[in-house]
């Protein structure tokens, strides 16, 4: 099978590999380049446990192969963290008990970023909509809602 040399740049860091033409992004990341944040869950993106961004559009890296990442940038659930310390949605996701296994987390949390980017004072309701593609089979999402909620009130206070 032929491979292709692609580059992306994950978390502000370029990378250059070669892949097949059926690898998957999610296997890339986590097996080429060792970003293990995303998490194969069903392979089929309807779990969103392999969530991460791609030119700033938060997709399911398990329904994308990686050569059509060539040239892109890449945000994983590794790049919230600021020099070690955690993001503020991830402080409230761990003082609001937002996870239990922690599977779901890494697709949970880079959605929710991403939402807390367009979206200052989102109500219960719309941040319950903008989850519903993360599956938590832990939780029953009440303290995933109160964590992302925390957020936008605690950066609310920042702005």
């Amino acid at each position: 099978m032929s491979e292709h040399n692609i580059s992306v740049t994950v978390n502000g860091t370029h990378h250059e590999l070669t892949v097949e033409p059926r690898t998957l992004l999610v296997s890339a990341l986590r097996e080429e380049l060792g970003y293990t944040g995303a998490n194969v869950g069903c392979e089929t993106g309807r779990c969103g446990a392999c969530t991460v961004r791609v030119d700033g559009e938060t997709i399911k890296s398990c329904t994308r192969f990686a050569v059509q990442s060539d040239g892109a940038e890449i945000e994983t659930v590794e790049g919230l963290a600021d020099d070690g310390e955690l993001s503020t949605l991830q402080e409230q996701f761990q003082e609001n008990h937002g996870l239990q296994c922690g599977y779901c987390t890494p697709g949970m949390l880079m959605s929710a970023d991403t939402f807390l980017r367009e979206n200052e004072d989102p109500s219960r309701e719309e941040i319950r909509d903008a989850i519903e593609g993360n599956l938590c089979r832990c939780t029953g999402y009440h303290n995933i809602v109160d964590a992302i909620e925390a957020t936008a009130d605690q950066l609310g206070e920042q702005r």
